[in-house]
């Protein structure tokens, strides 16, 4: 099995340039003979380019010109040219691209030019001389960087919640004694109350170096994850029960050293839940690694309430509650249905430009009187398992039209975003019902745009764009959701047909800390403009990450610094009076 000490450690997570990514290449004078040029290329068959300085221009000639001018229609190329310079060959326009210039907005301005000329080499220009890339490598090196983000915690550089089930899936397949396979489920004691105190980034500091406390407790066959806030994940791999307690107890021990922050000596605990493979009876509606998940998470809050900072395991004896808790979201999911437990509510987004703020987007919410307030994140999936995604995507399309029809006779007219589920384009009914709803309710196409998740799995691409250019064709907008967070970022923004671009909040969340981050997010701004495409920010909760938002020309931005989701009712003004205080036109959220 695969490492984290494998190429991604000590992953260099500086923005990559045009010079750090070109080659060197060599320079001829533009008084150079054609006959001589000729030689050169002959003499190298490997030699692709060469560039011309003529005057302090520089452009790139290529062997393929250069064979086609002498070779000519009727074989008389070289005879006719045999007086030619390097400089007859300067083309009208020479295309080049300074060296500083990021591998993003250098992809932005290759989409810019005309077809024919758009997958040529790039001159790139640096204090060094001249040196030449491929438009695939350009490419390519984004591509590995949106995965390298999508697949790793951007604070600690630690693999990520998808790459843990990504690899721990892998790693189940391959295990032949499930006795020997466990995870570890860690969460830091008292980290909130440092946050609090001393803020987050002295948080973050701590974060950081209980990751690399961390990775030198593990073996190199395990995978440890950073999941998300203060807590971590270790996914280990042939260990016996001694070595698998030693390691969660050295868990334990690393985490009660003191951190140094600032002058300041600071304290925490680490909390640890185990949970073996073999204990892990299987769950229909969860993959063998979720289980595992869940039982280490019950685990750990077992040790919490014991008093933390200690090692626990669930008894087996009704201890794995919170494990059953999706087979009772499935069995409580008939009576929701039939009960109109179901309500939407709208987050605004702010236009940072105009500081309008009639755009939404619906959000479902489920409270059920045995479960009490149910997460999207946990019955959506569930109903994805059992068909109930139809029935309620149905539902929410038509409650959101008429909600729309609403507004529009009200005189306030809100365009409203609605989240598709895969399996509604899978199953080819988005369309019909789309659009029967808009006819239905009297509701302009313009006033709906849909909402597609990149990380979700679009099993039939070509299909999924078939009907998502009729529905653009019918003028309801495309969003892209959760950007950043798939695999193949570039390829559907090329391939579906889009209308907006909204960036994860994994994204956001550190841009006003993280140099790298405002990059990456600056980059990705850029290469959808080059596209023609707007930009939506999420999960915007501080007036740092609004105002760095705006600076990079981010088009509109949604959060709890703007609003939390709210009933249709309680929705505040479509205008905002002052768009540099998105908190104008009511109180202040509190996150």
């Amino acid at each position: 099995m695969s490492t984290i000490f494998g190429p991604d450690v000590g992953r260099d997570n500086r923005v990559v340039c045009l010079a750090d990514l070109a080659t060197g290449v060599q320079v001829i004078s533009a008084s150079t003979p054609m006959n001589e040029i000729d030689r050169v290329f002959r003499a190298d068959r490997q030699l692709r380019l060469l560039v011309v300085r003529d005057d302090g221009v520089q452009f790139l000639l290529s062997r393929e010109q250069v064979e086609f001018t002498l070779t000519g229609r009727l074989g008389y190329g070289r005879g006719l040219h045999a007086r030619t310079t390097a400089r007859q060959m300067v083309p009208e326009t020479s295309f080049f691209l300074p060296g500083t210039m990021t591998l993003a907005t250098a992809a932005q301005r290759v989409l810019e030019l005309p077809e024919a000329n758009r997958y040529r080499d790039v001159l790139v220009l640096t204090e060094n001389g001249p040196r030449v890339v491929s438009v695939s490598q350009i490419f390519e090196r984004l591509s590995a960087d949106f995965r390298y983000a999508a697949l790793h915690d951007s604070l600690t550089g630690l693999p990520n919640r998808r790459q843990l089930e990504e690899r721990g899936s892998a790693s189940i397949e391959d295990a032949g004694d499930m006795t020997r396979l466990a995870v570890l489920y860690i969460d830091l004691d008292g980290f909130k109350a440092i946050n609090d105190t001393f803020g987050h980034q002295t948080g973050d500091e701590i974060l950081v170096a209980f990751a690399e406390r961390l990775r030198h407790v593990i073996r190199q066959t395990d995978v440890l994850a950073r999941l998300g806030g203060d807590e971590f994940a270790i996914l280990l791999v042939d260990v016996d029960e001694s070595l698998l307690r030693t390691i969660a107890d050295r868990v334990v021990v690393g985490a009660s050293v003191p951190f140094v922050c600032d002058g300041h000596l600071l304290h925490v605990s680490a909390s640890v839940g185990i949970a073996v493979a073999g204990d892990v009876a299987a769950e229909q509606e969860l993959s063998p690694l979720d289980a595992l998940l869940r039982h280490a998470d019950g685990a750990m809050l077992k040790a919490k309430q014991a008093g933390k900072r200690q090692v626990a395991r669930l008894d087996g004896h009704g201890e794995a509650a919170p494990i059953v808790r999706n087979a009772l979201i499935r069995r409580r999911l008939p009576e929701a249905f039939e009960s109109g437990a179901f309500t939407l509510h709208y987050q605004p987004q702010l236009d940072l430009a105009s500081g309008d703020c009639s755009a939404a987007e619906a959000l479902l919410r489920w409270t059920d009187p045995v479960l009490g307030a149910v997460s999207p994140a946990e019955f959506i999936p569930i109903m994805e398992l059992s068909g109930d995604i139809h029935r309620i995507g149905q539902r929410v399309i038509n409650e959101v039209c008429a909600q729309v029809r609403t507004w529009l006779d009200a005189g306030t007219p809100r365009r409203v975003a609605v989240n598709v589920s895969p399996l509604q384009l899978a199953a080819r009914t988005i369309v019909p019902e789309l659009l029967g709803a808009l006819t239905r309710h009297g509701v302009p196409p313009a006033l709906i745009q849909v909402e597609i998740t990149e990380g979700a799995a679009i099993t039939d691409l070509p299909r999924a764009i078939g009907q998502l250019e009729q529905l653009r064709g019918a003028g309801i907008s495309i969003a892209l959701d959760d950007y950043g967070t798939g695999f193949s970022s570039l390829a559907l923004l090329r391939s579906l047909p889009l209308t907006t671009v909204k960036i994860d909040k994994t994204f956001i969340d550190h841009i006003d800390s993280s140099h790298a981050d405002a990059l990456l997010v600056g980059g990705v701004i850029d290469t959808a403009h080059g596209l023609g495409l707007t930009v939506t920010a999420e999960g915007v909760e501080r007036p740092c990450q609004l105002q760095l938002l705006r600076d990079l020309r981010c088009d509109a931005v949604q959060g709890f610094l703007i609003s939390r989701p709210l009933a249709p009712d309680d929705l505040p003004a479509t205008q905002v009076s002052d768009a540099t205080a998105p908190n104008g036109f009511g109180a202040p959220v509190t996150a």
